[in-house]
């Protein structure tokens, strides 16, 4: 049976629904894959030959990057906050406004972007190969879960990893300012660290330690479910890991910004 013929004057509207009604297949989609993944993390049998070789991949391969990227950002904080904190007598405080920044907001979100352009996209990548050539396929038919194997160890090596690289981050970005405020600039070695003692509190870790937990999760999630879902060749693969890679980052500013109105 034919379809029956929009006027013109409606088929604006018809578009606007059209689009909608993908808009939100796609959400339930891409909320299924995650509970698909959820229930395969908590189900034997457990992979950990998988979930080990994924916490390398995603953590120890990121290293580097992670700890080039935390020692100049503290460096830049404390180069920056110092000339700020200066023009009000202000330079003892630069301890704890440089750990501050660095634990609560810097260390979870940059570490993750840094995660995401590297591992993230990588993974997307490597999934997406293994959808076009029909490798996912293949362990369908053989009654292996895909999603077992592939998914769920990168998901979880996302949760292991990121606060542990989110920690070293805040490390490194705090000796970072150190080394510019009291190496540098000149301010006390004391001072630095015992304004900060003074200022951070169990209740500053925690918040950007939540937060790098639920930023492993959305860059896991959005990058194996981009990367599952490829088509349409090479061509696909290289417009799944772009749309991985930029979705990923806009997230992780969306979720920092609600997250942080939340947690005290």
């Amino acid at each position: 049976m034919a379809e029956p013929t929009v006027p013109a004057a409606l088929r604006p509207l018809e578009t606007l629904g059209r689009g909608s009604l993908g808009v939100v297949e796609s959400l339930g989609r891409f909320g299924a894959f995650l509970g698909q993944a959820v229930g395969a993390a908590v189900t034997p049998p457990f992979k950990l030959r998988a979930l080990v070789e994924r916490i390398h991949y995603v953590g120890f391969r990121s290293l580097l990057i992670i700890l080039l990227t935390g020692a100049f950002t503290g460096m830049v904080l404390g180069l920056q906050i110092y000339l700020t904190l200066s023009r009000f007598g202000s330079e003892a405080f630069l301890g704890p406004a440089v750990a501050l920044s660095i634990i609560r907001e810097l260390g979870p979100v940059l570490a993750a972007l840094m995660v995401t352009g590297r591992a993230g996209s990588a993974l997307t990548a490597e999934l997406g190969i293994m959808r076009i050539t029909e490798q996912i396929d293949a362990l369908t038919v053989m009654a292996l879960s895909p999603m077992r194997y592939l998914v769920v160890p990168s998901i979880l090596a996302g949760v292991i990893t990121f606060p542990l690289m989110t920690a070293l981050f805040d490390v490194v970005g705090i000796f970072g300012g150190y080394l510019v405020g009291v190496q540098l600039l000149g301010l006390s070695e004391g001072t630095y660290f015992g304004e900060m003692q003074s200022f951070v509190d169990m209740r500053d870790i925690m918040t950007g330690f939540w937060k790098s937990i639920s930023f492993g999760i959305i860059v896991m999630w959005v990058c194996t479910y981009k990367g599952f879902y490829v088509s349409r060749g090479a061509e696909g693969v290289a417009h799944a890991t772009t749309q991985a890679v930029v979705l990923s980052s806009v997230l992780i500013l969306v979720w920092d910004y609600f997250l942080g109105s939340v947690l005290p």
